[in-house]
């Protein structure tokens, strides 16, 4: 259980559900199993390394590292020994990456890339910042006042920016051994086409054959470097779209489905719910369009 001193939470008035919250952690009993939120989260690892379980896949981690989940996105993380750090959870009703995403520019970054694992390294000067933003989240949580909502919505969006900053402008050391791979020029092809090609072909060998290559060989090349299937990749950009549409309108799951190339609007709800873990309707009603409680 979080300690009252160190979590400071706002509800949603009206829902009731989580808007945003800010704890600090001493041990891993919040991430040692799976976790499935509807919610964003951000978590600074100050002190602790382990292992990361995101998308079946494994990654290490050290202290210092910064990791990013999207929402209903499957995590677990298993610490060595001692682990620290802070941790950020916020509800797109309180703040939509995709509506301010020309402001703070974290979708396919920070959340929602398919193809780098989910975190970045904290170097010292963005550490004095982030530092200096929780700070202030805490007094203003703890003293509220006119206007908190924006204030705070104001101060996430500096965190997340700086954040943005730092993975653009750095390599994180997760990153290295795909750089020493050095990715071959037809996975950028490969991730060119499935951004194209996305909601009108959702087989392996769709994109096998628009790159002129035998399926077995893209598929053996496109495991070694993203450890993931092309199926899986191309279903995670298809489940990404679909959020984006339950998340920000208000159109009928059928019109969703066959905007993305999907006729019976009965399969793409299995497809969406298997990908997804929620049905669509289930994740449009704890998630989704009209009920912003900051514009």
């Amino acid at each position: 259980m979080l300690n009252i001193q160190t979590a400071f939470t706002l509800v949603n008035p009206q829902t009731g559900n989580l808007a945003f919250r800010l704890f600090s952690f001493d041990d891993n009993s919040q991430f040692d199993h799976l976790q499935r939120h509807n919610f964003y989260t951000v978590i600074w690892v100050t002190k602790g390394r382990g292992k990361l379980r995101f998308n079946f896949s494994e990654y290490d981690f050290e202290p210092g590292t910064l990791l990013a989940f999207a929402i209903y996105q499957p995590f677990m993380i298993m610490a060595d020994a001692a682990f620290e750090g802070v941790a950020i959870n916020f509800h797109p009703d309180f703040f939509c990456i995709h509506k301010h995403d020309k402001e703070v520019s974290c979708n396919g970054v920070l959340f929602n890339n398919i193809y780098e694992p989910p975190f970045v390294m904290v170097d010292e000067p963005a550490a004095a910042i982030f530092k200096m933003v929780l700070g202030q989240i805490k007094t203003e949580m703890q003293n509220p006042a006119v206007a908190q909502y924006e204030l705070l919505m104001s101060y996430l969006k500096i965190f997340l920016i700086t954040a943005v900053r730092l993975k653009t402008e750095q390599q994180p050391e997760a990153n290295e051994i795909l750089i020493d791979r050095k990715e071959p020029f037809i996975l950028q092809n490969l991730k060119d086409a499935i951004e194209t090609h996305f909601k009108e072909k959702h087989s392996a060998s769709d994109y096998a054959d628009l790159l002129n290559i035998s399926a077995k060989a893209l598929a053996k090349i496109a495991k070694a470097h993203f450890n993931r299937t092309i199926s899986d990749m191309i279903a995670d950009r298809i489940i990404i779209e679909a959020k984006r549409e339950l998340y920000l309108t208000n159109k009928p799951v059928k019109e969703i489905a066959y905007a993305l190339g999907y006729n019976d609007e009965y399969y793409f709800s299995r497809f969406f719910k298997i990908n997804a873990d929620v049905s669509p309707q289930v994740y449009r009603d704890t998630v989704g369009a009209g009920r912003a409680m900051v514009a």
